[in-house]
């Protein structure tokens, strides 16, 4: 069943703030492959001109796919979660998430449309810091497969 189009817009309340810790975004590093020393050295974070290590771009992918679970459960949308797929990541910056950040991530449903029987969803992440500052917004496109039409039969 196609989801329904009048969500578009739909805005879930904020999230719990998570903290950026300067370990989280060394491991974070590690497991990306990302030798930078930005990300790991405060030293060479101040000498660019920032006040404590920044994290990698696709860090903020954690907590926003995080919060995009309040869409994906809500249970008036009926998204079919055993058979969603991640279709796409974008991230637009206005600054870099930095260690001591507290981030709150507010979700929105952005897009909603039916494709061969697929129904794609975008959520875009408003990630703000404590000041309330717009520090990222990330958009998740996730796409529910069509149910095989064998799967329909039985």
């Amino acid at each position: 069943m196609a989801l329904d189009q009048s969500f578009v817009g739909r805005t879930y309340p904020p999230t719990e703030p998570y903290e950026v810790g300067r370990e989280k975004i060394r491991e974070f590093a590690e497991a990306v492959g990302d030798t930078n020393p930005v990300y790991t050295d405060p030293e060479a974070a101040k000498a660019l001109g920032h006040s404590d290590v920044i994290a990698p771009p696709t860090f903020v992918f954690s907590i926003t796919f995080r919060a995009a679970g309040q869409v994906v459960e809500d249970p008036q949308l009926g998204l079919d979660y055993s058979r969603v797929v991640h279709g796409d990541q974008k991230f637009t910056y206005r600054r870099p998430v930095r260690a001591g950040d507290r981030l709150t991530v507010v979700s929105t449903i952005e897009a909603v449309k039916s494709l061969a029987g697929n129904d794609i969803i975008d959520i875009r992440g408003d990630v703000r810091d404590e000041t309330g500052e717009l520090v990222v917004s990330a958009v998740t496109k996730l796409v529910a497969r069509a149910a095989d039409a064998a799967e329909g039969e039985a």
